[in-house]
This record gives structure tokens, sequence and C-alpha cells, in this order.
């Protein structure tokens, strides 16, 4: 585990960030947190003493106690149910990443800037598990072909230019699928909230 906190530090302090510090537990985690006010936490799921899910805990006291620092979880494993967890009480500013993700620094930089900038961020292999699962109907099932892989592209964070690019179509078409995935979801414009993060986390419980 140090060696995996001293091998992010150097990978980010390359990619261009400040890193304020690293601890390996939750207690210190909270502690540097509170001293240091960070923009973003980046926090392992399983931390000391039961490897369990003390990460996913230290990312809800985080979002709860300072709203103005992001949090981006890391995991060996595809678990939705942890993704659901943080972003259903905190969906905005909250990350999701295998760790095999972070020794990409591009990606990992790029994850990073996003949950900052209020976004969440799912990883592609979630967002592909739970578009292949089965489940019962719903809202979803509106959603025409071509919305669901643009809501899929949204849970991973990518922003309407960034789909097009990838998708090859025009801002205005993709401005359009978009509005069309608010409506069917049921999602109404709100100044409290963000559309896209209300629909990912519909999409995720699902």
């Amino acid at each position: 585990m140090a060696l995996l906190r001293e091998g992010l530090a150097r990978l980010l302090g390359d990619a261009g960030f400040n890193v304020a510090g690293a601890a390996g537990d939750l207690p210190g985690l909270l502690d540097l947190v509170d001293r240091t006010a960070p923009d973003a936490a980046l926090i392992d799921i399983k931390m000391p003493p039961t490897h369990t899910d003390e990460g996913l805990q230290a990312a809800s006291v985080i979002r709860q106690r300072y709203p103005g620092t992001a949090v981006l979880l890391l995991s060996s494993y595809l678990e939705s149910r942890y993704a659901s967890s943080l972003l259903e009480d905190h969906p905005a500013s909250s990350g999701y990443l295998l760790k095999e993700r972070v020794y990409d620094s591009a990606v990992l930089a790029d994850a990073l800037r996003r949950v900052c900038a209020g976004e969440c961020v799912i990883d592609p292999g979630i967002v592909s598990r739970l578009l292949g699962r089965s489940r019962e109907r719903g809202p979803l099932d509106e959603l025409t072909e071509r919305e669901v892989e643009i809501l899929g592209m949204m849970a991973e964070g990518h922003s309407n230019s960034s789909i097009c690019s990838r998708l090859v179509i025009s801002p205005r078409t993709v401005e359009s699928h978009v509005r069309s995935v608010f409506m069917k979801l049921g999602i109404a414009e709100s100044p409290e909230s963000s559309r896209r993060v209300l629909a990912v986390l519909a999409f995720l419980q699902a």
C-alpha cells in the first residue's frame, strides 16, 4: 500500500498536480483533508483496518463534511454497488475507477479534473457491465440504442464535445439525444442539481 501511494504521488506530480500528502488509513485521510483542504482526494476503497469498504466510508464523509473536495475512488474489482452507493448520496464531484486505469497518467489526470469540475466519472468497465446486465423493465427501456450509448458515455464522464468526436456526429445531434434522455428519464431542469449527474445515477440504479 505504501508503495502504491508513493507511486501515485509521483505519477500525479509528473502530471502537474500538487500532491498535498498521503495517508494510510481513514482517520489519517480525514485529518489530511481537514488540514489541507485539497481539490480532490484519491481513495482506495479497501483501507486498514479491515480492508473492506473504509475508503467508501471516507469518501462519503469527505463529500458531506468538505463539499469543496472531490473524491475519486479506486478499486481492484468491478463493483457497481460501490459506485451506486457513493453517487446516490453525493453524485456530483465523485468518481470510481479501477486501479489498473491509474497507471495511465492521462486517464487518471482526466478523471481527477472531471470530478474537480463537478462531474461524476464511472469506470468504463462498470458502464459496459451495466449496459449488458439483465434487469426489470423501466425508464431506460424507453431510450433508443443511440441514447443508451450516449448515456453510457455520459456515465464515463465524457462531455458533449467528447461524445461528438467519438461517435463522429454533430454537436446539435448530441444535444438532441441528451435532451431526449433527460425527458424520457423524467429529469427536469433544476438549478440545485446537474441533470447529467442525475441521469447517470438513474443509469446506475436501473
